[in-house]
C-alpha cells in the first residue's frame, strides 16, 4: 500500500512487444502505479488493458504521469522517443551504449521544451551494471574493471538483426569467454578487450538465396556487431519455433583494486531466466522515480547514475533508512 508521502501514479506504455507485456504485469503489481493504457499502432492486442493509438498518444498527456517506452533501440526510440518526450515523462531502456550521449542530447532538448523527464537508458546494462561499475571504480583509487555479457539472449541486437531486410526470424546470443572472466577475478584483467572476450552467435530463418547478404549485413553492422567476432547461423523455421523461444541472459561486473597492500574484488553478477521480464522490472522502478522527479519540477534527460536509490522505491524513505541503514 502507497505511503502517506505517494500518490498513485499513472502510467501508459507505448508499444507491446516482449518488454511491454512485461512491463504491463509489472505495473499491475504495484502498491503505488495504475495503468491507464497501451498505445499502439495495431488496432487490437491480447490484453484487458485499455489500448489506444498510438497517433493519439498527445491528447491523453493530462492523463499520465510516466510513459514507459518499450520500443526497439535500433530505430524506433531515435527516431521516436523525442516525440513522446515533448508530451510526457518517459523512461527508455536505449541500449545502443556507443550513441547514448547523442540519445541523451536528443531527449534532454525535448523534455525541457515540454518540461518533462526523460529517464533514460535503464534496464541492466545500461541501467545496473552502469551504477555498480561507477560505484566499482568510485571504491579504488587503481580499480581494474571489466563487464562481461551473457550468455543469453540480447534484446537489442536481436532487434536489430530482425530490422534485417529479408530476415522472417532471428535471436542473437552473447558469449563470454570464461577465461577472461577468471582472469578479471583474478585480477589480471587488464589487457581483456570486450571484443575478443565475447562472442556474438545469430540464428537466422530467411530464404536461401538471401543468405550472404544478410550474413554481411549483420557482421558488419556497427555498435551492435562490428567489432565483435560474430557467427551467423542459418536454421530452419522449425527448429527456431522448436530451440529460439526463451530468453535467458545475464552477466556480471568485475572490479578489483589494491587498498595499500590489500587486494579486494567486487562482483555483481546477472541470472534471468527471462530477460525481458528483468528489464521491465528495473524499467517500472524507475518510472516511479521518473513520475517523482517530475512532481518536483525537474526537466529533461536524466540517467540512472544521477537518481537517488530510494526513488526507486515504493516505501517511504524514514522506513527505508529504519530498516536498511
Amino acid at each position: 500500500m502507497a505511503t502517506e508521502t505517494q500518490r498513485t501514479i499513472r502510467a501508459g506504455i507505448v508499444g507491446y512487444g516482449n518488454l511491454g507485456r512485461s512491463v504491463e504485469k509489472l505495473v499491475q503489481q504495484q502498491p503505488d502505479m495504475e495503468l491507464v493504457g497501451i498505445f499502439s499502432r495495431r488496432d487490437s492486442l491480447e490484453t484487458e488493458t485499455s489500448v489506444f493509438p498510438v497517433a493519439q498518444a498527445s491528447e491523453y498527456a493530462d492523463q499520465i504521469d510516466v510513459l514507459f517506452l518499450c520500443l526497439g533501440s535500433a530505430t524506433d526510440i531515435p527516431e521516436q522517443a523525442p516525440g513522446f518526450a515533448e508530451n510526457f515523462t518517459t523512461v527508455d531502456t536505449y541500449d545502443n551504449h556507443t550513441l547514448i550521449p547523442q540519445h541523451r542530447k536528443a531527449m534532454d532538448e525535448a523534455a525541457k521544451k515540454g518540461g518533462n523527464v526523460a529517464l533514460i537508458s535503464t534496464g541492466w546494462d545500461p541501467g545496473m551494471f552502469s551504477l555498480n561499475r561507477t560505484m566499482g571504480e568510485a571504491f579504488f583509487p587503481k580499480a581494474q574493471q571489466n563487464s562481461f555479457w551473457g550468455t543469453g539472449l540480447s534484446q537489442g541486437h536481436s532487434d536489430a538483426v530482425r530490422r534485417v531486410e529479408g530476415v522472417k526470424y532471428g535471436v542473437q546470443y552473447t558469449v563470454p569467454a570464461t577465461d577472461a572472466i577468471e582472469a578479471a577475478r583474478a585480477g589480471k584483467g587488464e589487457n581483456i578487450n570486450k571484443y575478443e572476450a565475447h562472442e556474438r552467435r545469430c540464428y537466422i530463418v530467411a530464404e536461401e538465396s538471401e543468405h550472404e547478404r544478410i550474413r554481411e549485413t549483420i557482421v558488419t553492422m556497427p555498435d551492435y556487431f562490428e567489432p565483435y567476432k560474430t557467427e551467423v547461423n542459418f536454421i530452419s523455421e522449425e527448429e527456431f519455433l522448436r530451440d529460439h523461444q526463451g530468453m535467458p541472459h545475464g552477466g556480471r561486473v568485475i572490479t578489483t583494486g589494491d587498498l595499500e597492500g590489500s587486494r579486494a574484488t567486487i562482483e555483481y553478477s546477472l541470472d534471468l531466466e527471462a530477460n525481458p521480464d528483468f528489464t521491465a522490472a528495473v524499467q517500472v522502478a524507475y518510472g516511479r522515480a521518473a513520475a517523482r522527479l517530475a512532481a518536483e519540477g525537474r526537466t529533461g534527460a536524466v540517467t540512472v547514475l544521477e537518481v537517488p536509490p530510494y526513488l526507486l522505491s515504493p516505501t517511504s524513505l524514514d522506513e527505508l533508512v529504519e530498516r536498511d541503514i
